[in-house]
């Protein structure tokens, strides 16, 4: 027996989208529907209790300018706990984070390992930058270095171009995929213009992050092939300053995310209708802060996804999706606390009551 004292939650438990239960208990740091006898030390807490947040695309230790130092990265860390987010997909990061595995008090993250990009293809400081040919070799040994995924960047501005276009020729691509699977990782890749969607699908990606470009042609294809989106909106809200920022240099490029930009609610909503899966990601890290998941979720629903919906997609289905558990018997105690029903106000994710994190109250 841990030297926790129990934990009480009652209230209104949400251990799946309809299904709802009255308390839990906590014990040894663990989820128990089972009240324990003879507990003195208790602790109660009450209200709404959904599982743990999940960022499905978050970079701990990187910023704008590349890796951050340990004290930068448990900041980093400690503002997606404050904001209930007690489970991070990390979606690339060039620093070394293995230390956080060790902290009780910090989310629980899924790693990706190093993103890999075409040379002069990225953001400077951020990403393995390769040829087409050593791409299987980075991809087995990112598939080595992550927690079950590789991230690859699939587009980005090419400056003879003027434009967005694919980074990757479409043999290596399936290549390494397959490789990564062998290994037994899921590959994502950033995406945000049309024409690298379909290789990469097709080539037997499991996940885009972005996916800006998707059309009433591709869409079809994600659904048929289980390809999940984590549409990111904070970070598309971004796209009118950047355009004005290359407007001089690259007009072609700058038009043209304004349109990915314009269209954006549609091409989610559009998805969502296909029956693709959508998940919760705020691609914190970068040039935007962390603790930003409320206002992801409140995208997805002003995209036109129904709330229950655009909440699983930050937790029961998050949590499937990326296989750890959400409040069933036994699983580690990692719960957030609200005021209201999350299912009928969404909004109410930005004011956490309690942060429950390993069966300690920490926020």
């Amino acid at each position: 027996m841990s030297d926790q004292p129990v934990m009480h939650v009652k209230g209104r438990v949400l251990v799946g989208p309809e299904e709802v239960r009255d308390e839990l208990w906590v014990v040894g740091g663990r989820v128990t529907y089972d009240r324990p006898l003879g507990s003195r030390d208790v602790v109660t807490v009450q209200g709404w209790a959904l599982p743990g947040l999940v960022d499905a695309h978050c970079h701990v230790g990187l910023d704008r300018h590349g890796p951050v130092d340990d004290a930068t990265s448990e900041q980093q860390a400690l503002a997606d706990r404050e904001a209930g987010t007690l489970l991070v997909r990390d979606a690339g990061s060039p620093s070394d984070t293995r230390w956080i595995d060790d902290r009780e008090d910090l989310p629980k993250i899924i790693r990706a390992g190093r993103h890999i990009a075409r040379t002069r293809r990225y953001i400077r400081n951020y990403a393995h930058e390769i040829e087409p040919a050593d791409l299987v070799d980075y991809v087995a040994r990112e598939a080595r270095r992550g927690d079950g995924w590789v991230k690859l960047v699939g587009d980005w501005i090419d400056r003879e171009v003027g434009d967005l276009s694919a980074c990757w020729p479409r043999a290596e691509v399936e290549a390494a995929i397959a490789q990564a699977h062998r290994l037994g990782a899921r590959v994502t890749a950033h995406c945000f213009a049309e024409d690298s969607l379909r290789d990469l699908v097709e080539a037997g990606i499991d996940c885009i992050e972005h996916a800006t470009g998707l059309t009433e042609d591709t869409i079809p294809l994600f659904a048929d092939r289980g390809v999940a989106i984590v549409p990111t909106l904070v970070n598309i809200a971004t796209f009118p300053h950047l355009a004005d920022g290359g407007e001089a240099k690259f007009p072609r490029w700058s038009a043209h995310m304004r349109r990915l930009h314009e269209r954006r609610y549609d091409t989610v909503r559009a998805a969502f209708d296909a029956g693709v899966s959508i998940f919760v990601g705020t691609d914190a890290g970068g040039s935007l802060p962390h603790g930003l998941v409320a206002k992801e979720v409140a995208e997805l629903v002003t995209a036109g996804i129904p709330a229950v919906e655009a909440l699983s997609a930050t937790a029961w289905g998050a949590r499937a999706w990326l296989g750890r558990p959400g409040l069933e018997e036994g699983a580690p105690a990692d719960l957030v606390v609200y005021g209201r029903d999350p299912r009928s106000d969404v909004g109410v994710l930005a004011q956490p009551l309690r942060v429950v994190l390993n069966g300690r109250i920490v926020g």
